[in-house]
C-alpha cells in the first residue's frame, strides 16, 4: 500500500565515503504521509536512497490511537506486482485478506509476507476493538528473474529471539551468528528488531557484502558522536566487519541489509518493475479488471483506484 510517485534506483551509492579513515553514515529523514487513517513515516525510498539491499519501501506505522468506535485502519482492495510485503507487528492487530483466499489476522511479534509476484491484490483493516496500531511496513524488491513468480502469502507466528547484553533480538528474516529464519526471501536479506528496555551499548558483526541500514522506531539510537532519533534513517553502506551502537533506554531499531541488488528497480503506486513497460502494463490489467490480480472477497469498501503514469 503507497501513495508514492515514481522512483527509479540507478544513481544511488550503495557506500558512503571514507574521511581520515573513518567510514561515513548518511542521515536520512522520513517524509510523513497518511495510509488507510494512518500518520506513517516512510524512510525508503527517497532522494537519498532508493534501495538497502532488495529492500525498497520501509514505512513505520503508527503508534495510532484509536477512540471507542472509530474504525483504526482501512486500506481497501489494491494491487501489487514484483515484490514481497512484509509487516512486523508491534503492537495492535490487523486482518489481511488477498484475491487467493487467504484471511489473517497478525498479531504482535509476528510477520505476513505476501509475495505478489505475477500479481495479487489484498486488503488490510485494524480488528474491531482494537485500540492502538503500531508496526513496520517494509517492501523487498523481486529480481528480474523472479519477479513474475506465482503469488503466495506466508505467515510468521514464531520467530527466532534471543537475549544479550540488555537487548531483546528478534530475526524476521535472514541468517545472523547461528540463528535463521524461516523467512521466504529471494535474495541474500537480513531484517533484525532490536529492542533494549534499559539502554545498551553492543556491537554487531556485520557482512562487508552487505549493505545495512538503521532505522530507529522508538527511542533514540547513538552510532559514535551521532544521534538518531526515532524516524531517522542511518544509512551504512558497504564494506563494514563490525558496528557499534549505543541504545537509550526503550529503544528499538530495526536494522536492515542485504547484498545490492544490481538491477534497476521501478516502483509507482503499488507496483515495482523493472521496466516501465512491466508497471504500464499492471496498471492497464488492474484498471481493466482482468483476472491477472482477482478480487478480494469480504471486504466491505471498494478497490483503490491507480493514478495514470506521469
Amino acid at each position: 500500500m503507497s501513495n508514492i510517485q515514481w522512483s527509479a534506483s540507478f544513481g544511488s551509492s550503495r557506500d558512503c565515503p571514507l574521511v581520515e579513515g573513518e567510514r561515513q553514515i548518511q542521515r536520512i529523514a522520513p517524509r510523513l504521509a497518511d495510509v488507510g487513517g494512518i500518520p506513517v513515516a516512510r524512510a525508503v525510498p527517497s532522494k537519498q536512497r532508493r534501495l538497502i539491499g532488495a529492500w525498497c519501501f520501509l514505512d513505520h506505522a503508527g503508534p495510532a490511537d484509536f477512540a471507542p468506535g472509530e474504525p483504526g485502519m482501512r486500506v481497501g482492495p489494491h494491487p501489487h506486482i514484483g515484490l514481497q510485503t512484509f509487516t512486523w507487528m508491534l503492537e495492535g492487530e490487523v486482518l489481511h485478506r488477498d484475491s487467493l483466499g487467504h484471511r489473517q489476522v497478525i498479531r504482535p511479534g509476528q510477520v505476513n509476507l505476501m509475495t505478489a509476484g505475477h500479481g495479487i491484490a489484498h486488503t488490510e483493516e485494524s480488528v474491531p476493538g482494537q485500540g492502538r496500531l503500531h508496526a513496520a511496513q517494509l517492501w523487498i524488491a523481486l529480481p528480474e528473474a523472479d519477479k513474475d513468480t506465482p503469488p503466495r502469502f506466508d505467515h510468521y507466528p514464531r520467530l527466532p529471539a534471543w537475549s544479550q547484553g540488555g537487548v531483546d533480538f528478534t530475526l524476521l528474516v535472514g541468517d545472523y551468528l547461528s540463528h535463521k529464519a524461516p523467512t521466504l526471501s529471494f535474495s541474500p536479506l537480513l531484517g533484525m528488531d532490536l529492542h533494549s528496555p534499559r539502554g545498551a551499548e553492543l556491537s554487531l558483526p556485520l557482512r562487508p557484502k552487505f549493505e545495512y541500514g538503521l532505522f530507529v522506531l522508538e527511542g533514540q539510537l547513538a552510532l559514535g558522536a551521532e544521534h538518531f532519533a526515532e524516524n531517522e534513517l542511518a544509512y551504512l553502506g558497504l564494506h563494514r566487519e563490525q558496528l557499534t551502537l549505543t541504545l537509550a533506554p526503550g529503544a528499538r531499531v530495526l536494522l536492515v541489509g542485504g547484498e545490492p541488488l544490481d538491477e534497476d528497480i521501478y516502483i509507482w503506486w503499488n507496483f515495482v518493475g523493472h521496466s516501465r513497460d512491466d508497471i504500464a502494463r499492471a496498471l492497464a490489467d488492474w484498471n481493466a479488471g482482468t483476472e491477472r490480480f482477482g478480487v478480494v472477497q469480504g471486504y466491505d469498501g471498494e478497490p483503490l483506484q491507480a493514478p495514470p503514469l506521469p
